[in-house]
């Protein structure tokens, strides 16, 4: 059966995740996982994708990016996942595949979702364990947006910005972001990317397909129902 194409529309964020194969894990050491942010970063560059915000996982990795090209993130995914499988196989004396199939990926409604998936990909290390705090994991983009560090992978998003005039206050907002309870349910976003769905209303989907004559909203499986005559 031929896979089923994405709906890829550049200027719009998407939510990706990649796995390991069987959920196996990806990084053994934080050697690897810097050889990966490098590779990922190196290919996004070349093929013009924003990355917005990440979190590396034991056996996954959540991006949140915004292609320039239609095929911007299909060529970093493609182009990362060969080029960090080589380097893996190499050094820890394995053959075979690393990967679980194809990535998946859901596009973000910007005004309403964004934030609130951003959230969701940075608190990802906390909901599993691997740190108290999200600024307190290195391995995701949580630490670039709160000041902490610097980090040339991460191109931050327009909403990022609007939400203050100086880095001192935006970085203050976006602190209480996390100390807030999420007003977005956070199951719909995962669910969402385990499925490939949309995660937006219908009025920005209506907007999508006028403008790119592709479906994106649910429309009713089987026959339409018969007229009754009266």
């Amino acid at each position: 059966m031929a896979r089923k194409p994405r709906n890829i529309v550049t200027g719009y964020p998407y939510h990706a995740i990649v796995r390991g194969n069987n959920r196996q894990a990806i990084f053994v050491d934080d050697e690897d996982r810097r050889v990966y942010r490098s590779v990922l970063q190196a290919a996004a560059v070349a093929h013009g994708l924003a990355v917005h915000a990440y979190a590396m996982m034991t056996n996954h990795v959540h991006l949140l990016a915004t292609p320039t090209r239609p095929e911007s993130l299909a060529l970093v995914m493609q182009a990362v996942g060969r080029q960090y499988v080589r380097y893996f196989n190499r050094r820890h004396g394995r053959t075979g595949t690393l990967w679980e199939g194809r990535y998946r990926a859901s596009i973000i409604q910007e005004d309403r979702y964004f934030l609130a998936c951003q959230r969701y990909v940075e608190m990802n290390p906390v909901k599993a364990g691997m740190a108290f705090t999200p600024e307190g994991y290195p391995w995701s983009s949580n630490r670039h947006h709160r000041g902490l560090v610097s980090d040339s992978l991460v191109t931050p998003h327009g909403l990022y910005w609007a939400l203050g005039n100086t880095p001192f206050d935006r970085e203050a907002a976006y602190r209480r972001l996390f100390e807030d309870a999420p007003k977005v349910d956070e199951v719909r976003l995962a669910e969402a990317l385990d499925r490939g769905h949309p995660v937006a209303e219908d009025a920005f989907l209506g907007r999508l397909e006028a403008r790119t004559g592709k479906t994106w909203l649910k429309r009713p499986v089987g026959r339409p129902p018969k007229a009754v005559l009266k």
